[in-house]
């Protein structure tokens, strides 16, 4: 889910921002080659999906519990034409 939500704000403007990062880490991924801006810019967008996927099933936690429940219950709809 993390990754549908992560493509799902294709922006493509830009905006200055100031980030305190690690002096180690900085100078570390100056020395790879790691483009910094594109390295934050793809975490921010992971914890952003994974916080919205989180935010989803907290709101909806009642709903996939009571689903789950009558499944158990219940069982799967049409699952004697299953042919795995």
């Amino acid at each position: 889910m993390a990754q549908r939500a992560a493509r799902a704000m294709p922006d493509t403007s830009k905006r200055p921002t100031n980030l305190s990062l690690s002096a180690t880490l900085v100078r570390r991924a100056r020395e790879l080659g790691v483009n910094l801006s594109q390295a934050a810019e793809d975490g921010i967008a992971r914890a952003v999906a994974e916080a919205s996927d989180a935010e989803y099933a907290a709101a909806n936690r009642i709903r996939m519990d009571a689903w789950s429940t009558y499944f158990e219950e219940q069982g799967l709809p049409l699952s004697e034409y299953r042919q795995f």
